[in-house]
């Protein structure tokens, strides 16, 4: 590799590493967010949310890496075009390739990198959350006699024990009950205690009233001596683990087990996680190659109706909409499935006719012109801002 592509390749891995780090860092914070109530409503230890935390990035990583390399790519070559070091390369008698060849083979690195992520550390992370997720499940009785506080068991089901009496029993029990569409129970008792009885196990509570609201509104108060509320379909969540097809490694997608449920239900889903693992590794590559149609080329981009990094991001979020799109239509519709592998192929295609020819692919005139009327008006919003503020202070 000559030198000067070995620079060119040093700066855009560098750019690429710092796009992809804080890319990351920020979506991987949305999704742990959502996770929160794994130690707010399960009563887990910090390390277990910490450990399901870890165990995300699989699944965001392979979104992440193309857009984290086609921002990498365009920053690159707008800030190589800027300082006149693409027109140096050009003038020096170097070939389109001598751009071309460091940006593909970093885009290559990346592909293989996602493709690794998405078959391998993805399927085992996700079925290891899996597991998790049950266990938490499954240590019901751990967490409900937990004086004071509510506890969600599942969708629509909570429990409140008032308190912990020394011979096991409890006192203060609270359950509500909205897991039937419409109809709402809510249960009062004295005390009560948990028991076993034939293998499940059963919340047993005594000398209290079940508040029913039906669908028309009606409420009805029913008392009762005993009454025995069955939670053995959540204690032995553990030992049910259900994987769906995007917990299932690569090799079982090839050949699943025909008495698999979700097989059963609907085998198309199965031909959708393999479609779409088996292609979100193209689009790096297809990245790489709209950003080099747009900025890798020698030439003023001060004609340009809007920044170069911009039109690049923007046609590829275009791509990445469309192969979203499809890929949620897959599991309906099987001949989408081939319209999976043409997206990322087609926008390859259209990048490499663009390099090809000379020509820099550019947004249509319509949409860079509403793009940059609207980047015009949010700067003349933040300069009116600081003018505003300026004159206060000055003022006082």
């Amino acid at each position: 590799m000559k030198v000067v592509e070995r620079y060119i390749l040093r700066r855009a891995s560098a750019v690429f590493i710092a796009a992809l780090t804080w890319t990351l860092a920020i979506v991987w914070t949305t999704q742990v967010l959502g996770r929160i109530d794994l130690v707010t409503d399960s009563g887990q230890s910090a390390f277990t949310f910490f450990e399901v935390a870890a165990l995300i990035l699989p699944t965001v990583i392979p979104i992440v890496v193309p857009f984290a390399l086609v921002i990498a790519v365009a920053q690159t070559l707008s800030t190589m075009n800027s300082d006149s070091e693409l027109v140096v390369i050009n003038a020096a008698g170097a070939s389109r390739m001598t751009v071309i060849r460091p940006i593909l083979l970093l885009a290559a690195f990346a592909s293989v990198f996602s493709f690794a992520v998405d078959n391998f550390a993805d399927p085992m992370a996700r079925q290891r959350n899996r597991e998790l997720i049950a266990t938490s499940r499954a240590d019901l009785l751990s967490l409900i006699i937990q004086e004071g506080t509510f506890r969600k068991v599942d969708n629509g089901l909570f429990v409140q024990v008032g308190e912990r009496r020394p011979n096991g029993g409890l006192g203060g029990i609270f359950v509500a009950d909205s897991r039937e569409k419409d109809v709402d129970l809510v249960y009062y008792a004295k005390d009560g205690s948990f028991i076993e009885r034939n293998d499940k196990q059963m919340l047993v509570m005594n000398d209290g009233v079940i508040h029913r609201k039906a669908p028309g509104g009606e409420v009805s108060v029913i008392s009762f001596d005993s009454y025995a509320f069955d939670l053995s379909e959540f204690t032995a969540a553990a030992n049910e683990v259900v994987m769906r097809p995007k917990d299932r490694s690569t090799s079982y997608l090839l050949n699943p087990q025909p008495t698999d449920m979700y097989y059963q239900r609907n085998p198309l889903s199965f031909t959708a996680e393999l479609n779409r693992r088996f292609t979100e590794w193209l689009y790096p590559i297809a990245f790489a190659l709209i950003a080099l149609a747009v900025a890798g080329d020698a030439r003023s981009h001060r004609e340009a109706r809007i920044h170069p990094l911009i039109t690049t991001i923007a046609i590829a979020m275009f791509f990445r909409w469309l192969g979203f799109f499809v890929d949620s239509k897959v599991e309906s519709v099987r001949w989408l499935g081939y319209v999976v592998y043409a997206i990322p192929v087609s926008a390859s295609a259209i990048a490499i006719w663009f390099i090809a020819k000379n020509k820099a692919m550019e947004l249509p005139v319509a949409a860079a012109d509403w793009i940059a009327g609207a980047a015009s008006r949010i700067n003349d919003r933040i300069a009116a801002l600081r003018y505003g503020t300026a004159s206060k202070h000055g003022a006082a």
